[in-house]
């Protein structure tokens, strides 16, 4: 039986796409074995594609391609912007001012998923988080 699913922050889903070395060993390990339930949501998809196309941040692989490969290699399940996390989204208070970070924020506590994230700034939402 798994344990309470995590929901990868758009940060670290992107340092595990490049395979970067400051991905702290707990959340590489969160990948590797499969005790929860990994997921990423589509606002995250959408804020790296705004980066990307900015040229803010960079994949060593296209974006779907990344998406895909965190699916097949690591199963990650990808998790929809559904209209309860929008109106959960507005009964958060405006600690952040990050419209991306707010709606993590929003989906996690809406479905009770601990955020794999080294953000602090979602500690005053109370948001569980693992880091």
């Amino acid at each position: 039986m798994k344990s309470r699913g995590l929901l990868l922050d758009t940060q670290t889903f992107l340092l595990a796409a490049q395979e970067d070395k400051s991905l702290p060993p707990r959340a590489r390990h969160s990948f590797l074995n499969r005790r929860h339930a990994l997921y990423l949501s589509l606002v995250s998809v959408w804020e790296l594609q705004i980066k990307l196309s900015l040229g803010k941040v960079r994949l060593p692989v296209s974006l779907p391609e990344a998406v895909q490969k965190a699916v097949t290699d690591a199963g990650v399940e990808l998790l929809p912007l559904q209209l309860e996390h929008l109106y959960r989204l507005g009964a958060l208070p405006f600690h952040h001012r990050d419209p991306f970070d707010r709606l993590l924020a929003a989906q996690a506590l809406h479905e009770q998923l601990i955020l794999l994230s080294g953000d602090r700034a979602f500690d005053v939402y109370g948001v569980e988080r693992l880091w």
